[in-house]
Order: structure tokens, then sequence, then C-alpha cells
């Protein structure tokens, strides 16, 4: 990696650091997370600590991808939200799923998929998301619970497995290079809250669904997201999450936990 990267990553991890504070989810007291405490002042700010610190658009005012909107990723890593909050304790309560397989968390936003599979003894975890500050949300949360989690930045959708970016395989210890897996390697997927958005989900659905038929077991957790299709599934249980009236206008959401078919 970079000095200029390290370093910027090093400013992102303490501007994180400072934004938040170290708190268990009410159904996850297993895990310890860097999490938001007030939405609206984070998102504005990260927005501007985004751009400042290069993470987003340049000194030219163009943008870093070409083919982004421009519109910088919403501070998601900072919140633990509905679907990823109800997998992540069905993996705990159900560790034989992951038990001894390798295990990614798509989307991982704060990790919490990927650290609920760390703890409930996946072989090897990778955490998954395109938000730069999310990625290193993912290596504080896993060096804070004593985790190795492979952290990756590439949109596994769109870059072909020979194209993807160097891994980071990150512990309670360090972060090093690490080699990267291709999407067939992993056993397990777990895909918290992905079908908010239409054009996400007609992005993800047909990848996630190609990792099912590919034999990998996909799950996902729908709080009743508009757009999470409507067949195609098996549902293996229901959970109450509690949730915030900033974040989703109610202090609760019914979770389904989802397996793809």
């Amino acid at each position: 990696m970079r000095g200029e990267e390290v370093g910027i990553r090093a400013r992102a991890a303490a501007f994180i650091v400072e934004q938040t504070a170290v708190t268990a989810p009410p159904l996850v007291p297993e895990v310890r997370l860097h999490l938001a405490t007030e939405v609206t002042p984070l998102w504005r700010i990260t927005e501007e600590e985004m751009r400042r610190l290069g993470l987003w658009g340049d000194a030219g005012g163009r943008e870093i991808d070409p083919s982004s909107s421009g519109v910088v990723p919403p501070p998601y890593w900072a919140f633990v939200w509905a679907g990823g909050h109800a997998l992540a304790r069905h993996v705990l309560d159900h560790p034989a799923l992951v038990a001894g397989r390798r295990v990614l968390d798509f989307a991982s936003g704060s990790g919490i998929g990927a650290l609920a599979a760390a703890k409930a003894g996946a072989a090897a975890v990778t955490a998954a998301d395109v938000d730069p500050f999310a990625v290193v949300a993912i290596a504080l949360n896993a060096r804070l619970n004593g985790e190795e989690i492979t952290v990756r930045a590439d949109d596994l959708t769109a870059t072909p497995a020979a194209l993807a970016k160097p891994a980071a395989r990150t512990t309670g210890a360090a972060s090093t290079p690490s080699e990267s897996a291709t999407p067939d390697d992993w056993d397990v997927i777990l895909a918290g809250d992905v079908c908010y958005d239409r054009e996400m989900a007609a992005c993800v659905l047909p990848w996630l669904r190609a990792r099912a038929d590919a034999g990998a077991v996909v799950l996902l957790g729908d709080p009743g997201r508009a757009y999470c299709p409507a067949d195609g599934y098996e549902v293996l249980a229901h959970c109450k999450v509690p949730t915030s009236l900033d974040l989703e206008g109610r202090e609760a959401l019914d979770v389904r936990i989802l397996r793809l078919r």
C-alpha cells in the first residue's frame, strides 16, 4: 500500500473513532462496533471529510470513478441496519451454517455479519463494501473484536476476479496484503439489507442468485424492503429487530432470514 494511501486511511480511521462510540448492537451483544450516536450530523460531516481526505473527487472536481453519479455514499457503515442485525443474530444462533466454511459478508457496512461469522467459527471470512469509509470501519471493528477479516473494496458484481484489487487481511493486531478469493471460493454469502434500492437490487440479486446456483448458501436479511424478490427463496426465520425512528421511521422491524434457491 502506498504511503499516501496509508495516510488517508489513517486519517479516515481517526475520523471514524472521533465521530462514533463503541457499543454493542441490542441483539448481538457478542460484537462491539464503532457506531454513530446521531444520524444527521455524521451524514453531513462524512461527505465533507471524504472530499477533504481525497476519498471522493479530486482537485479538478472530477469524480474518481467516472461511472459513479458523484453522490458521496451515506455513512451506512456507522449504523446497524435491521437486515444485517438480524442476519448476524441468526448466524450466531446457528453456527453450523458457517462453522468451518469460507464466508463472504456482502455490502458489509459495519462488518457485523462478518464478525458474527468469525465468532461462529467460520474458517475464513471476507467483508466486501465499495464505500472507502466502510472498508476502514470494518478494519477498525475487526481489531476491536480481535477477529481476522479479509476486507475487499472492489465491486464484486462488476469486477472479474482476475482484476480485483488486492485484499487486506485485518486481525486484532495488523493488516497485511492478502490474495483475493474468487466468487466461487465462498461457501456462504451473507447479504443483509441489500434490496432497499431498485438499481442496487437489480444489480445485486442476479449476482447472488448466480452464486447460489454455483452451490453457495446465500442468506438475505430482509426487513420488508420494496425490491426484495417475491419468490425464489426459503424463509428460514423471522426476527423482531429494534431500530431507530431517525433511520426507519419506526422503533422495530420484522426481518425475514431468507435463503436463495
